[in-house]
């Protein structure tokens, strides 16, 4: 049975160094309950209690479940490759200790990093991207985390394509995918960003499903992604201007990906995340309104 989530991120919580300050913790697991979500991410390390037993218990006062957490490595430098590890197994040792082996470490590129990438994010070209020798050391960089993930705490890694990030492309996504063992590598599909970065996020599941461990649900508006193109906006700026609108307002056929996801049967988590920047607007609305979309889709 597929069951809904949501992440800090959308109260505000995002992995950038932003103006303006998030909700708390503990405000923001209240709504999260009370907008009528199962589960959550864990957000940046240091927004939630990282004591395994505290962190239990503010989540069982609300009946939520944990279910992964973001970990950002700038997987292109080698030399990043050990630090990386360590802080996803200082990750993993938490959500272990919270739920034993069933969350997921979700890796990613250090996005927002690279000014190439990040000024050109849903547009880049295939010249932006990394070299052959390049991709080799992501795809090294990737497994060596999922690796030492698994061995010391049996949780399985899905790497989260990003806009702004060196993975983003459709072509970019088989690539990294093409080189990682998929035993040990998954995708975290994020229909919003695989939209916006110019594919087709049903076509996707389609063609690699099985790849495709875990889920979040973005959306991404058409007309502000066009304008965000013609105007040369970037990351940071499309999604200020509403790139990522709230689910049912954009180009992403949910419906069709839920049947496609049963017709699969995808029995993991679908995360909702609302990329609400601080001054955007009251969360907790918007994660009843992105809750009760689907509602209304059988989810």
């Amino acid at each position: 049975m597929i069951k809904i989530a949501n992440a800090p991120c959308s109260w505000g919580a995002l992995e950038f160094d932003l103006q303006g300050k998030p909700a708390t913790f503990d405000v923001v697991l209240d709504e999260m309950q009370k907008t009528g979500y199962a589960g959550t991410e864990l957000g940046d390390w240091g927004f939630m209690p990282t004591d395994p037993a505290v962190l239990k218990q503010e989540l069982a006062k609300r009946s939520l479940k944990l279910l992964g957490a973001f970990v950002p490595v700038a997987l292109k430098d080698e030399s990043t490759h050990k630090a990386g590890e360590e802080a996803a197994l200082k990750v993993a040792r938490l959500l272990a200790g919270v739920e034993g082996s069933s969350p997921f470490i979700v890796l990613a590129d250090n996005n927002g990093s690279v000014p190439e990438r990040t000024k050109n994010a849903g547009r880049v070209t295939a010249a932006m991207g990394l070299s052959e020798s390049e991709w080799k050391t992501f795809a090294k960089g990737t497994e060596r985390i999922a690796r030492a993930v698994k061995n010391e705490t049996g949780m399985r890694l899905v790497f989260h394509h990003h806009c702004a990030g060196y993975v983003e492309t459709p072509a970019e996504i088989d690539k990294l995918l093409s080189l990682t063992d998929p035993e040990l590598v998954g995708l975290c599909l994020d229909t919003g960003h695989y939209q916006f970065a110019g594919g087709d996020p049903l076509a996707f599941l389609k063609a690699q499903g099985k790849r495709v461990w875990h889920m979040h649900f973005k959306d991404c508006q058409p007309q502000v992604a066009e304008q965000s193109r013609k105007e040369g906006w970037d990351y940071f700026k499309s999604v200020e201007k509403g790139v990522f609108c709230e689910l049912g307002k954009g180009a992403v056929n949910f419906p069709a990906i839920k049947a496609e996801l049963e017709k699969q049967g995808f029995g993991g988590w679908i995360v909702v995340e609302q990329d609400v920047l601080p001054g955007m607007g009251r969360p907790f609305d918007s994660a009843l309104r992105n809750r009760e979309y689907l509602k209304s889709i059988g989810l």
